[in-house]
């Protein structure tokens, strides 16, 4: 592509690079200039124009764009239309976002004139949200660069999808000592309910019992037995050690803890295990709040049916510092 400054009798066919106002109109950015633009551009006095020429094996940019959209989109997101130099994947329906970091990076080191861009990993979306954006920084790429471009997609995860929200129907298990106000116990199941509706699924049974190993034990068993998943477990005491009544009561029940602790603050008190074919949660004290917290990152890659092992809590450690909740018992700043 000839990018450059030419004079109007030879500009015809080449791709105007910024808005031209004339005193009757306007010829916008982008346009392929014909003869008649020509002839108007010379009456309104005007003797060069700053334009682009592709060459033979140049790809103009909507193209370009649009095969490199197709080439980045996963499941649950479609490619919309190409428009000056630019295609955008939209969601069909809510989810997570799944974002392939390293293949992104990889993508935009290929050619500056090739950028994409995407929402966070993990981020809730919903239906019709824009999740990522191809843009085409010049008029045209060079069908190399497109080719290439494709070919390392074609053998790298994919750049974006979108994990859907599967309805579930979970368990929650509140444990009490003495001196907890029932109005503790009313707030965190009104949070627990909450944040399970706004991800499509429902609290299916909720239970209250002592703060001891034996009594949260059967209870983890009992809800297991009767099929809800995940199951939340919310303790009047946080978990500070996998010896803890919560960890110790999911491993009496036949269960395993996956991990315990997270690098999430606020929501380091976390604790994730499994008992057959369910999920468990211990969850921190600061799910009592509506703020985002790490027990939000947990369930929602849980409903979305995505892995949270050892391996993914530690990566959360980036970005894991969140807003704080002044109003929990042990506020990071003292």
């Amino acid at each position: 592509m000839k990018f450059a400054t030419f004079a109007c009798a030879e500009a015809e066919g080449a791709v105007l690079a910024h808005t031209v106002r004339l005193g009757d109109g306007v010829i916008k950015k982008g346009h392929v200039l014909t003869a008649t633009d020509i002839t108007a551009l010379q009456a309104a006095g005007i003797a060069s124009v700053m334009a682009a020429r592709l060459d033979d094996g140049d790809i103009a940019e909507d193209e370009a764009a649009r095969r490199i959209a197709v080439a980045c989109c996963g499941a649950g997101l479609e490619v919309g239309p190409a428009f000056t130099g630019r295609s955008n994947l939209i969601a069909i329906g809510p989810g997570l976002a799944v974002i392939a970091r390293d293949t992104l990076i990889e993508l935009n080191s290929i050619d500056e004139g090739l950028t994409v861009a995407t929402v966070q990993p993990f981020e809730v979306v919903t239906r019709g949200q824009l999740i990522a954006t191809v843009k085409i920084i010049p008029f045209a790429l060079p069908q190399a660069v497109v080719i290439a471009a494709e070919a390392m997609l074609r053998q790298s995860p994919v750049v974006a999808s979108v994990a859907p929200f599967t309805a579930r129907k979970a368990g929650l298990i509140l444990t009490r000592v003495a001196g907890l106000k029932p109005s503790l116990i009313d707030k965190r199941i009104r949070s627990i309910r909450s944040r399970l509706e706004a991800l499509g699924s429902k609290l299916g049974q909720h239970e209250i019992v002592a703060h001891d190993t034996a009594t949260v034990s059967r209870a983890i068993a009992a809800q297991a037995k009767a099929g809800l998943n995940p199951i939340l477990v919310f303790g009047a005491s946080a978990i500070v050690d996998r010896g803890d009544v919560i960890p110790q009561a999911l491993t009496d029940a036949g269960g395993t803890v996956v991990h315990v602790g997270m690098p999430v603050d606020p929501g380091n008190l976390l604790m994730v295990g499994q008992i057959g074919g369910a999920d468990v949660i211990g969850v921190p004290s600061c799910a009592t709040s509506p703020k985002l917290n790490g027990f939000d990152w947990v369930l929602e890659r849980l409903l979305a049916d995505l892995p949270v092992g050892r391996a993914e809590i530690v990566a959360m450690a980036p970005g894991g510092l969140l807003t704080e909740i002044p109003a929990r018992p042990q506020p990071r700043n003292g």
